[in-house]
């Protein structure tokens, strides 16, 4: 006769076996779905390409691009106009700053198919001699960069504020250019660049 220490090894082992055998059974379940029934995980198919006429630095381009693709990516990937910066790609740095419709946007948090406006980016600031735009001659005169990186969106913002009226002051420069870091802390020698920058094409 069983004593009561087999009978609690047998139960045990019964119910192991029942709670694999029903967990295989559920595991199982998925893979019985009818043909063309979605699963729960599946990932959404991609956006279609769309076509988009974009006006950049006076020429117009037509790309066809996912409708999820942003500015910055637009002018990078696809116009290889590389001199607009991918930074922190969240809207934070300023790197990636453009004109669009002659107001700063920043291109990283902008789709591209939703622009209607010109777009100027920083290889389309000089003249057409070849001779270079007030501030990015101050940029030079003064110094106003080191690594270089936060440059193109430094100076695209410089003009912006300038344009916008709010470079009457040092703390109103520093005001309006709070957006765009510089990890080098150049800030002094911008400043004086947007000043010089302010001066000349008031003279001018």
């Amino acid at each position: 006769m069983p004593n009561a220490h087999d009978a609690l090894s047998s139960f045990s082992v019964i119910t192991r076996r029942t709670i694999l055998s029903s967990t295989a059974a559920a595991s199982a379940v998925p893979l019985t779905m009818t043909r063309g029934q979605a699963t729960p995980n599946a990932e959404p198919s991609a956006a279609p390409p769309l076509s988009v006429d974009l006006v950049v630095n006076n020429r117009t381009e037509r790309l066809i691009i996912d409708s999820r693709t942003t500015l910055l990516d637009a002018l990078r990937e696809h116009l290889n106009l590389t001199g607009t910066k991918k930074g922190c790609d969240h809207g934070q740095c300023g790197a990636c700053t453009v004109h669009v419709g002659g107001k700063r946007v920043l291109s990283c948090l902008t789709l591209a198919v939703s622009i209607r406006e010109p777009i100027a980016t920083i290889e389309g600031l000089a003249k057409q001699d070849g001779s270079l735009h007030p501030m990015q001659q101050a940029f030079i005169d003064q110094d106003a960069f080191q690594c270089g990186y936060c440059t193109p969106g430094q100076i695209m913002s410089a003009v912006a504020c300038v344009k916008e009226g709010h470079a009457g002051s040092d703390a109103e420069i520093r005001e309006y250019m709070s957006g765009n870091l510089c990890r080098c802390a150049a800030y002094p020698h911008i400043v004086a660049a947007i000043k010089q920058a302010k001066s000349a094409t008031e003279s001018g």
